[in-house]
């Protein structure tokens, strides 16, 4: 188990953009950085990066965090495992404590055995490629042949798997792996028997370089079995999230600004050995929406590179919408009839290769406009097909000044008036925004439900909060105590004449009517948040990582801002009356203090107004109620003086 003083370590040196810029394209927008967020489908970038705080925010999915979080949710770690792995990152040695982490291993088992055997299988299939007589001589030579240098080879961790229909599976179990979990990863079949067998392999790998999946191709022409084999869906691999190469091929496309979709392995291999490495692969299957949005990620700009004949063609085309959809600038390249991405390579060259693309690139929806006219010939029949085909493509596209542009060369190729296209756009516009809207409607309800229902499981000593009964209990006010220990917590101040955390002046501030919180949660964030700061412990850390999830997700909302501060240091009036926020906590938290303690007396006030009018015991009794009732006002006068309101 690893050590809470090497955790706080780890935790204080791990770099938010650094870890996150790994594999998302991120711009700098004010003092955070904004990209496309990997964890949902969209078009307009609403994933935030905040340097400062350290954590990342997607304000349309909702997801965010700190370092560890998100290598958690990216790669599916564990929380041990994303620290382990930054500390290997950092460089950074762990310190051990000597009892068994039963939580770490019982969490995470299944998912680190499928690595685990992944990794063996990867080395197994390597090492028999280049140590074994049978591999060097059939796998090896095949790969020679193909021109692939021994760098290319090593890059891509290629591979070879023998005759001998048992031999990996031997191996694995006198290794001590479970025969269970080697047929759920699809390496023996359910008959016993290597699955790969005979077949040289191309290893699939994540977004990160991390082994997922394989693939193996038969060399033997003669056999009647499928050229191409994968390994079967597991918790590891989805075929519709992955796109070969792209652990190697992303740091160019994101340089270049350009990504060069092709259908093969060898494809990849032979163009980003040629130095052509924006490339990657969508492993012969059409695109799927997943893969688009890998690609997004690094770049808009997207060259569909295809064989020549038809069939290539309407591959490429079948992708089309969802390209559209994505706002993503695509091309289509065919190459000459007879040549495949690799053979075209082959014969011209980079330079021939690169100069073939650039001449050669058409405009995706104007190609598959021209495309399909010319397979319909004349019939008026499949022309108004063909149209209202062109015309969906058309209602895909989010920008309407690029769509306009559209229907003008759309025109022009269609031979068709340009009014009659804008018509029937128009129509098809108002049916697509009508799915959105009622879309939209059915998410802002479920989005209303799910807040309804998170206030109300919010459990005080006596049960549950009534979700009518939020208005009346001081839901917000205590809220924003919370909010400010998290946010302002670790900071410093002057209270009293001594140098205290913000955490620990919040606290002796609202003391004396802590018991009076509705809210348990934000109770607790106060009491721990004292206790960290005198202990000398990160709140901001720890509370990012909390063992209650409520916790830790309110901590991640509480830090991340949908807005940027406007660069205060320019604006030099302005400053001489207001200070920039991070510089303004202490008067924002005095503000909240006054107005929670303030909530706080009105309650206790109503309160005693009643006892003292209900009362029926002795008038000594109902005396000592009503000076109660007195102090309590004068306390109330006091914070109204300080907040400067009118008492009502």
């Amino acid at each position: 188990m690893i050590s809470q003083k090497s955790i706080q370590e780890v935790l204080s040196i791990a770099q938010v953009e650094d870890i996150v810029g790994d594999y998302v394209d991120l711009k700098r927008r004010g003092v955070n950085m904004i990209g496309l967020c990997p964890f949902h489908d969209e078009k307009t970038p609403s994933f935030t990066v905040s340097p400062s705080k350290n954590i990342y925010k997607c304000f349309g999915c909702g997801k965010g965090g700190g370092v560890p979080q998100f290598l958690m949710e990216h790669e599916k770690l564990s929380f041990p495992e994303s620290i382990r792995m930054l500390a290997k990152k950092y460089n950074i040695d762990l310190e051990e404590d000597k009892r068994n982490d039963d939580e770490y291993l019982e969490e995470k088992r299944k998912l680190d055995s499928l690595h685990i055997i992944n990794q063996y299988a990867l080395d197994y299939f390597k090492d028999q490629l280049h140590q074994s007589t049978e591999g060097k001589s059939i796998g090896l030579s095949y790969f020679k042949e193909r021109g692939f240098i021994d760098k290319t080879i090593q890059d891509f961790e290629l591979g070879y798997s023998p005759k001998d229909g048992k031999a990996f599976l031997k191996e694995a179990l006198a290794k001590g792996y479970k025969e269970n979990l080697l047929k759920e990863l699809g390496l023996v079949s359910q008959g016993g028997y290597d699955f790969f067998r005979e077949r040289i392999i191309f290893p699939i790998h994540n977004q990160s370089g991390r082994i997922i999946a394989f693939s193996g191709r038969i060399l033997d022409n003669q056999k009647k079995t499928a050229k191409y084999i994968n390994s079967p869906e597991t918790e590891l691999y989805n075929k519709r999230k992955v796109l070969y190469g792209l652990h190697l091929a992303k740091k160019a496309i994101s340089n270049q600004d350009e990504c060069i979709i092709v259908e093969g392995y060898s494809d990849v291999i032979s163009l980003y050995q040629a130095g052509v490495q924006n490339v990657v692969a969508s492993s012969g299957t059409a695109l799927t929406k997943e893969q688009i949005y890998l690609v997004k990620r690094f770049s808009s700009n997207v060259i569909l590179l295809y064989d020549g004949d038809p069939a290539g063609i309407k591959a490429a085309l079948r992708g089309i919408d969802l390209l559209l959809a994505q706002d993503v600038n695509t091309y289509i390249v065919a190459l000459p009839e007879g040549e495949d991405p690799d053979s075209y390579m082959s014969k011209v060259g980079y330079q021939g290769f690169t100069d073939f693309i650039n001449k050669e690139k058409k405009d995706f929806i104007l190609f598959k406009a021209d495309f399909l006219l010319k397979e319909i010939g004349d019939d008026p029949i499949k022309k108004s097909a063909v149209i209202k085909d062109i015309i969906g493509s058309l209602a895909k596209i989010p920008d309407h000044l690029k769509r306009d542009l559209y229907v003008k060369k759309c025109g022009e190729v269609l031979k068709l008036d340009e009014g009659k296209l804008v018509r029937e756009l128009d129509r098809e516009l108002r049916s697509e925004f009508k799915k959105k809207k009622q879309s939209n409607e059915r998410e802002r309800s479920r989005e209303k439900y799910r807040e309804e229902k998170w206030i109300a499981e919010k459990k005080t000593d006596d049960g549950v909060i009534n979700v009518n009964a939020v208005e009346s209990a001081d839901y917000f006010q205590e809220k924003d105590l919370a909010r400010l220990v998290i946010q302002f917590g670790d900071k410093r101040v002057n209270y009293e004449g001594t140098d205290i955390s913000m955490a620990e002046y919040i606290y002796a501030s609202i003391f004396e009517v802590l018991e009076l919180f509705d809210n348990a949660m934000y109770k607790q964030i106060l009491v721990e948040g004292f206790n960290l700061a005198d202990k000398e412990q990160s709140i901001r850390n720890t509370f990012l990582t909390h063992e209650n999830q409520d916790v830790q997700q309110f901590t991640i909302n509480a830090l991340a801002e949908p807005y940027t501060f406007a660069e205060w240091h320019l604006k030099e009036v302005f400053l001489q009356t207001q200070k920039p926020p991070d510089e303004n906590f202490l008067n924002d938290s005095i503000q909240s203090i006054l107005r929670f303690k303030m909530r706080k007396i009105k309650r206790l006030l109503k309160d005693l107004s009643i006892k003292v009018k209900d009362h029926e015991g002795s008038e000594e009794d109902k005396q000592i109620l009503i000076k109660a009732y007195q102090k309590v006002q004068e306390d109330r006068k006091s914070l109204a003086l300080q907040l400067r309101t009118v008492i009502d």
